[in-house]
């Protein structure tokens, strides 16, 4: 599974959940087993059941070393959330490096695909993203998901697509990632692996409504004269 490693988080300056900051590669690494180990056990038995022994016993570290960087289970799935957060920026960071997209629609179609195949594939996603038990882990001081997605799709209707920026446009998709958010969750209570059809839908709820909100920055050049 990919993940974004943690040592690389510290950098930033943010306030993370670690006791203290690996100061090893080792370190770090044991620390990322950690946070594989808690993500898999999320998606077998959810949080209640979750305990630090389990994760030790499941990332093959001493119950001690889980010590050392997080004082509780509820800071190790904080870790985990933060990662997962990263995770999906990056994902979507590289995936409008790597592809060209003829419309906004159709890029706004490849941030859903991403945040899909996440929830598909990327273990304790479903738990830890945006949903009650983020409440529960007090993540406010964290960016959310819907956050993020609202930040790419900003940039890139900015910048690939000539959309003019404004208030309205920040907060319209603000309410749409979140709007998003919420059917595609309902898409996964229907399906496991998300109910296509519910899928369908929630692109067709944001495309709708970012068609009424987007206007061009620029007119487009005129057509030059054949010949």
């Amino acid at each position: 599974m990919s993940t974004v490693i943690v040592e690389d988080h510290f950098e930033s300056g943010e306030p993370t959940p670690l006791r203290r900051r690996p100061a090893q590669r080792r370190s770090a690494r044991r620390v990322e087993r950690m946070l594989d180990a808690c993500a898999e056990l999320l998606d077998e038995s959810g949080y209640e059941a979750l305990t630090t022994t389990r994760i030790a016993e499941r990332a093959g570290v001493a119950i001690g070393s889980v010590y050392q960087f997080f004082p509780d289970k509820r800071a190790i799935a904080q870790a985990l959330a933060r990662r997962n957060v990263e995770l999906l920026a990056a994902r979507v960071g590289r995936r409008f490096i790597h592809e060209d997209y003829r419309s906004w629609w159709d890029a706004v179609d490849a941030i859903i695909d991403e945040y899909v195949d996440m929830h598909r594939s990327v273990p304790g996603f479903r738990f830890l993203h945006f949903d009650e038990v983020v409440q529960l882990l007090g993540l406010q001081t964290v960016a959310d998901s819907s956050t993020v997605i609202a930040g790419r799709m900003r940039a890139l209707l900015l910048e690939e697509f000539g959309v003019a920026d404004s208030e309205e446009v920040e907060r319209g998709l603000m309410v749409v990632a979140e709007a998003g958010d919420a059917v595609l969750k309902l898409a996964f209570r229907h399906d496991p692996q998300g109910a296509p059809e519910i899928v369908a839908e929630a692109k067709r709820l944001i495309r709708g409504y970012l068609a009424g909100l987007l206007t061009p920055a620029r007119e487009p050049e005129p057509a030059q004269p054949e010949g």
